[in-house]
Order: C-alpha cells, then sequence, then structure tokens
C-alpha cells in the first residue's frame, strides 16, 4: 500500500487557504482612495460652501421670521408702516451696496512682480484682470460680505477689465498696488488667499506676484457710488 506525500498534501492544503484567504479579502476589503494634498484642499472648500450655504439660509429663515413679526405688528397697530418701509429701504441699500459698511476682516495689497523674472513671460509677472477676479471669488466663497478695490464697491454688476498697466473697475481706471478691503471671518478670509493649493498662493510661489494679507478689527468699506439701471431685466409678475 502506497503511503500519501507529506509535501503534495501541504502543497494542495496551502493552495486551498489561499484561495479562500483571497476571496475573504476580495468581499470584505473596500477600496481605499489615496489621500493627496489636492483633495484635503478641495474638501475644506466644499466644507466651507456648505457651511456658508447654510449660513445663508438661516440668515433667510431669520429675515422671513423677523417679517413675519412686522406684519403681525401692523395688524394689531403696534408698528408705524413708514418706519417699517425706511427700514426696508435701508436694509436693501446695504445689500445693494450702495451705503459705507464697516466690521472685522482683512486688507490685502498686491503688486506687480518686482523682483527678478527671469524666464518668465511679460505677461506672467504682472497682475491681470484674471487674477484679481479669482481672489475676489475666493473671499466670496470664504463668506466675504463687503469688498472693494482702491475704493471702488464690488456690486453685482462691477466689472473688472484690464487696460494696459491698469485695471478698470466700476468704469475707473486704478494702478497697482491694488488694495483690496474685505468685511468676512478674517480667519476664514486670511486663509481663502493665503492657505498652501489657493491662487494666492499660487501668485506668490510661481509668479511671485506680491500679494500681503492683513487681519484688521476694523475695516471699511465705501459705498458704490456709480449709475445703476437695468436696461432689459424687467421683474416677472407673481406667477409667471
Amino acid at each position: 500500500m502506497k503511503k500519501n506525500n507529506p509535501k503534495l498534501i501541504i502543497t494542495l492544503f496551502s493552495i486551498f487557504v489561499g484561495v479562500l484567504l483571497a476571496s475573504q479579502m476580495k468581499l470584505n476589503v473596500e477600496l481605499l482612495t489615496p489621500v493627496t494634498v489636492k483633495s484635503i484642499l478641495d474638501t475644506k472648500k466644499e466644507i466651507v460652501s456648505v457651511r456658508n450655504e447654510i449660513g445663508e439660509l438661516e440668515k433667510i429663515a431669520l429675515q422671513k421670521e423677523a417679517k413675519l413679526e412686522t406684519l403681525e405688528s401692523i395688524n394689531t397697530g403696534d408698528a408705524n408702516i413708514i418706519d417699517i418701509l425706511v427700514a426696508d429701504v435701508n436694509d436693501n441699500m446695504n445689500r445693494a451696496g450702495y451705503t459705507k459698511l464697516k466690521g472685522p476682516g482683512i486688507e490685502i495689497i498686491m503688486y506687480d512682480n518686482l523682483g527678478d523674472y527671469t524666464g518668465l513671460n511679460f505677461n506672467d509677472y504682472i497682475i491681470h484682470d484674471v487674477d484679481i477676479m479669482n481672489i475676489i471669488n475666493d473671499l466670496r466663497v470664504a463668506g466675504a460680505e463687503a469688498i472693494s478695490i482702491n475704493d471702488q464697491r464690488i456690486i453685482a454688476t462691477s466689472e473688472i477689465k484690464c487696460g494696459g498697466p491698469i485695471i478698470r473697475v466700476n468704469g475707473k481706471s486704478i494702478g497697482t498696488p491694488f488694495v483690496i478691503n474685505v468685511i468676512g471671518d478674517p480667519q476664514m478670509l486670511m486663509a481663502a488667499v493665503s492657505a498652501p493649493g489657493t491662487y494666492g498662493d499660487t501668485l506668490m510661489k510661481i509668479y511671485g506676484i506680491g500679494l500681503q494679507p492683513y487681519i484688521k478689527d476694523q475695516v471699511d468699506v465705501p459705498g458704490y457710488s456709480g449709475p445703476f439701471q437695468f436696461n432689459y431685466a424687467k421683474p416677472m409678475e407673481e406667477g409667471e
């Protein structure tokens, strides 16, 4: 009677156990995605954006509650309708950017690359309109409540356009240094323009553009003083 070969038995058993373990791992182990600096920064931006959206919704809810209380006061005769309308006009003027505002925030000083720009294209070491617009967009995402550039208030219809060595804002020509005043959470605003991977950080480290943000206890932002009118847009009637 032939004896069983122990090596063969061990080999077959090892293969069986290996196949069994591989099957279990395939069924139970989740696919892990590598974490990169870019993914972390993108996630942070998404979190900030969601928080800002929640904050805006909470503000809208408070405004609706305040309006409801106002209507109830009018109904009971406890409130003066003229005072309420004046307060509403003032609130809309603030939101439209027509009034001066003050509050905590940051001041940003931007200027062209004044150092060694060997190897760079001429256009790479000067500030363009797109640079200003990207910085403003990052500030808005970070919760900026009011922004001005060289005393020009930025509103919804403000144009920012290159004009050679200058930039035109609200139809006014301004040159470097560009001084951007922003009202909002100072820490959030600071991170929006100087944290690693932000547009501001890229301007400084890659192109040598001057960008110096400073936290300030009080920032003054002027009101918009230019004309404002709709030539084509018209309000929709209720129910349209």
